[in-house]
């Protein structure tokens, strides 16, 4: 019965495996986290009052 010989198909299913933990998760990550934004300043600015009209 060939479907219970494990040597054709073990390594393929073995590399595959490699493939997806190992390899492709480096890749798909590089991809989602590439922008990195920065601040404009580090200081905080001070809010300005509201200028109301009818006051």
């Amino acid at each position: 019965m060939p479907q219970l010989n494990p040597s054709p198909w073990f390594l393929i299913f073995l590399f595959a495996w490699l493939f997806f933990l190992i390899i492709l998760p480096k890749k798909v990550t590089s991809y989602l986290f590439n922008n990195n934004p920065m601040p404009k300043s580090v200081e905080k600015s001070k809010p300005e009052p509201w200028n109301w009209p009818w006051t």
